[in-house]
């Protein structure tokens, strides 16, 4: 029987390790980091409300895939208000992070069915959060350390916990090693592409056997790096029935 969290948002996170969280100047840009990361070897990204124009950005990244042809995971963070929720939602979002207790959005991912990371700092916040998601988002982590952490989960050992904000990317290490399932990192990442696909190579493992068994493969055929989903399964071209790299989605 296959596990039920294979490739779930929860599973897919702890396995990347490392969350790019993208707050762009427009919703382009927003799409042209996104495709970037895909093609390195990243698979879940965080785009945010702060992005002008950000459910088109998340309504355009959804249908791509990842360099192995998996469907990306796109979530949507800073989501602190109803309204923000449903709209992400409709858009097609995998999952929706707050930055601090959002009620609001509890409700709406309670409604919907929806995954949702709700954030916190204090004890009591992340508590509340992984009670109601068995996730958490800790915020701002830079100021409680990794040290924090992992006095968190000795209190809460099965907790998916994401500290965000002001960590580096060579201090990584640090919080993963304290207890954190994975790290969001905004600032910091490479813009080379070689460098960009190497962080992600030396920290990322698979989320699930099948996902294992796409590892390291050769993709031909029907499945080529950096194309996005078709009526068959390809990496980062549109969906039309030509493979076309780097285009936008016709209507």
């Amino acid at each position: 029987m296959e596990d039920p969290l294979s490739c779930h948002p929860y599973a897919a996170i702890a396995a990347q390790r490392l969350l790019p969280v993208l707050r762009n100047a427009d919703a382009d840009e927003a799409v042209r980091q996104t495709a970037a990361l895909l093609a390195a070897g990243c698979r879940v990204v965080e785009l945010t409300t702060s992005t002008p124009g950000w459910a088109g950005a998340v309504a355009r990244t959804v249908p791509l895939t990842d360099a192995r042809g998996r469907p990306a995971l796109i979530g949507v963070g800073t989501v602190t208000t109803a309204g923000a929720a449903r709209t992400a939602l409709d858009a097609g979002a995998a999952f929706l992070i707050s930055p601090h207790p959002a009620p609001e959005v509890r409700e709406v991912s309670r409604e919907r069915g929806a995954v949702f990371i709700e954030g916190g700092f204090t004890p009591g916040e992340i508590a509340a959060a992984v009670r109601f998601g068995g996730a958490a988002k800790v915020f701002p982590a830079h100021v409680g350390g990794p040290r924090f952490i992992r006095s968190l989960k000795a209190v809460l050992p099965e907790a998916l916990i994401i500290p965000t904000g002001g960590i580096r990317p060579g201090e990584v290490g640090d919080w993963l090693d304290a207890g954190a399932a994975a790290v969001g990192m905004g600032d910091g990442l490479p813009a080379d592409p070689g460098e960009l696909a190497a962080v992600f190579a030396g920290l990322a493992r698979p989320c699930c056997p099948r996902c294992a068994d796409r590892a390291g493969t050769e993709r031909t055929g029907t499945e080529r790096t950096g194309t996005e989903r078709t009526g068959t399964e390809r990496t980062g071209t549109e969906r039309t029935g030509t493979e076309r790299t780097g285009t936008e989605r016709r209507p």
